[in-house]
């Protein structure tokens, strides 16, 4: 059989996103799940791009071993050339970089956007462009945001699709995993990598934790961001990565440091959430107690 270039290295990518999630102790079904789609994708006589082409995402997704998560990343690899979490599996991962490569953002407002709002993808940017988040930035007047909207529409070549509220994970389950990440890696009980960024010996320092709740999969990493070595947050502030299906999400998970929270661990952006948690929990534990969490 003569395989298609095209699929071949689609393969490849798949096999090496296995090759890692194993070695950092992933769920040995969802490293199967990427083996077997690669032995699918090598194996199909139509490049996937024309799969692609002709029917989108859907056409991928009909093809056996190939669901909506692995489905996105063909089409990621197909369409970019690179694929997000293997970049960030392989330590390779620069948020401030492809956000800075959108027209209209430069290095500061790229790394509030990162930090301060949780965007890490275009796909994240895509959503806030379109969700109010960033024009509720005062940084982006009516005419920054068209721009932005209009760059992302070009780039991703699709009429802009908002992944639907009802898809974030619960605030409980983002800490939960923020708990567990921070355990077993104070425990060194998690594999490491060696992050690109701010490591100019290439150790290996950077924990990673591969978890799953539902029907949910969860990559979590401390920040590698110069926003956190500049504020010396690098073993304190937690990016969460999730994915369920209908696209990645990512969070950052720091200890509040003034305010009703003070002390507790805060998913940013969902502040409101994790004061109604906090708050149900104090209700929960003393029934005749104050509402404060402070």
């Amino acid at each position: 059989m003569i395989h298609q270039p095209q699929n071949v290295a689609v393969a490849a990518r798949l096999e090496e996103l296995a090759a890692l999630l194993e070695s950092q102790g992933a769920n040995p079904f969802r490293v199967e799940a990427y083996r077997r789609a690669a032995e699918l994708v090598r194996g199909l006589e139509c490049p996937v791009g024309e799969i692609l082409a002709s029917d989108g995402l859907e056409g991928l997704e009909r093809l056996p071993a190939i669901g909506t998560t692995i489905a996105r990343a063909i089409r990621d690899l197909v369409e970019t050339g690179r694929l997000p979490m293997l970049d960030r599996l392989r330590g390779e991962t620069d948020a401030i970089t492809l956000l800075t490569s959108v027209t209209g953002i430069g290095p500061r407002l790229a790394e509030r956007l990162h930090h301060d709002h949780g965007i890490d993808t275009l796909e994240d940017l895509e959503a806030a462009a379109h969700d109010g988040r960033l024009a509720a930035i005062p940084s982006f007047g009516d005419k920054r945001l068209r721009g932005v909207r209009e760059a992302l529409a070009a780039r991703l070549g699709r009429v802009p699709r908002i992944v639907p509220a009802a898809a974030a994970p619960s605030v409980p389950d983002v800490l939960r995993v923020d708990r567990e990440y921070r355990l077993k890696a104070a425990g060194g009980k998690l594999r490491t990598i060696a992050p690109r960024r701010f490591n100019p010996r290439r150790e290996s320092w950077l924990p990673i934790l591969h978890t799953a709740l539902g029907d949910r999969h969860y990559t979590a990493l401390y920040s590698n961001t110069a926003r956190a070595h500049e504020l010396g947050k690098t073993r304190e502030w937690v990016v969460i990565y999730v994915d369920g299906g209908r696209g990645e999400r990512q969070y950052t998970v720091v200890t509040a440091s003034r305010g009703p929270m003070q002390g507790k661990r805060v998913v940013r952006g969902r502040e409101a959430e994790c004061l109604a948690y906090y708050r149900e929990r104090t209700a929960t534990r003393t029934p005749s107690a104050s509402l404060s969490v402070g």
